[in-house]
């Protein structure tokens, strides 16, 4: 699924919020719901870019990592059942 926004244009949705501009307003000019930006800013609030960029290398990494354990244990799994049928 392709996001239609960047971590990039969120912050900088999240900014214009906190300069002031109603929120109605800016998911008007922009083209999305509050409940998206509720979601975003909880996700996103706080941070700058890097920071979001930095959570976006972090969340890829964990999701090799975790494919990783997933492989050893399946792997781990298929040696146990093939030592247990040869005796």
């Amino acid at each position: 699924m392709k996001k239609r926004y960047s971590e990039e244009q969120i912050i900088g949705f999240l900014r214009e919020a906190e300069s002031g501009i109603p929120l109605k307003e800016l998911c008007r000019l922009h083209g999305f719901s509050e409940a998206s930006f509720y979601l975003w800013r909880s996700k996103f609030g706080g941070m700058n870019v890097s920071d979001a960029k930095r959570l976006k290398e972090l969340e890829a990494e964990n999701a090799r990592l975790k494919r990783m354990l997933a492989n050893a244990l399946l792997e781990n799994e298929v040696t146990k059942e093939a030592l247990l049928k040869k005796w």
